[in-house]
């Protein structure tokens, strides 16, 4: 089955993000294909390779970009969200891309089933 996923929520301010990992790690892990994972609104946030968590916390970007590294998942930035944000290109956690809502709406036809995570 094919899994698209969209993140609302940015890191480390609800359980939204690390519910969506958890999930799309389970997922891969029985079989399925996470395709796409899209962050909009304050999602993007996830996407910025600024992040310094405390050594003894977990390091959501990074946990993203290696997941996607190691799954050939396709992790996308809403432009508008993401400036609106001050997040840009040279800010981005390898890994990571930003483009627009037809990416969202792509991987919502594409995808068997598509995830929302967040308000």
């Amino acid at each position: 089955m094919n899994i698209g996923i969209l993140i609302n929520e940015g890191p480390y301010t609800h359980e939204a993000t690390d519910s969506a990992y958890l999930f799309a790690r389970a997922a891969i892990e029985k079989g399925h294909q996470v395709s796409r994972v899209f962050f909009y609104h304050d999602g993007v946030n996830n996407s910025s390779r600024l992040t310094e968590p405390p050594q003894d916390d977990r390091h959501i970007v990074n946990r993203w970009a290696k997941l996607a590294q190691d799954h050939s998942i396709d992790l996308v930035v809403c432009v508008a969200a993401a400036l609106r944000r001050g997040i840009k290109d040279e800010n981005l956690a390898p890994g990571f891309r930003i483009s627009g809502l037809g990416q969202l709406i792509e991987s919502g036809i594409q995808a068997d089933r598509y995830v929302t995570f967040g308000d």
